[in-house]
């Protein structure tokens, strides 16, 4: 099985190596997957992965894709309207390509929780809309239905009190937070082929 991951920092695994990133710990954990490939880009938007990562999707000939997207719109101030109409385009281009049993979406994680989150807006109010745009995620996925990894937000908050969850860039979550992730991911991801 093909998988290729859409998303952000947190799915190109910005300050942690290749094999640490989740999606590759997950082709590492589930063997009948491999990465065919990570559009993935630090710092994109929900528009960006419009604009920029779908066009080059259909190439890559996916079986399983997984999509990540959301704290940058977070970060930048997009509207709840907007992120909802742009996940909505997002999901009806993937499912003109994969059933939904073949497409998996994960929460955005809680940054904010990390030394240097409070350099990206006012922690409290910023968790709260990371909060809102997971539901935003998660009400499109059970409208399709398409499977979502929700407790990734309630794992990254850990970081909070284990250093060891953060990676060097005091942001990032390090490659044992990912293993985490994937601890969460994996069943999904099985669950998914073996239906």
């Amino acid at each position: 099985m093909r998988l290729v991951a859409l998303g952000d920092s947190y799915t190109i695994g910005t300050a942690v190596s290749e094999a640490e990133r989740w999606p590759n710990q997950l082709a590492e954990r589930v063997d009948a997957i491999e990465i065919a490939g990570n559009l993935a880009v630090n710092g994109y938007t929900s528009r960006d992965l419009i604009e920029r990562e779908l066009p080059e999707l259909a190439p890559l000939r996916p079986d399983l894709v997984t999509l990540l997207i959301g704290v940058n719109d977070t970060v930048q101030g997009v509207t709840e309207r907007q992120y909802a109409a742009n996940v909505e385009r997002i999901l009806d281009e993937l499912l003109a390509l994969l059933p939904a049993d073949r497409i998996l979406c994960v929460a955005t994680p809680d940054y904010t929780v990390t030394p240097r989150g409070s350099a990206f807006g006012d922690p409290e109010q910023q968790s709260a809309r990371i909060m809102r745009a997971n539901e935003v995620l998660g009400k499109a996925c059970r409208l399709w239905p398409i499977r979502f990894a929700d407790r990734i937000f309630e794992i990254s908050r850990l970081a909070a009190h284990d250093p060891s969850l953060i990676a060097d860039d005091g942001l990032h979550p390090s490659g044992l937070q990912y293993e985490l992730w994937v601890d969460s991911v994996a069943p999904l991801v099985r669950d998914l082929l073996s239906g």
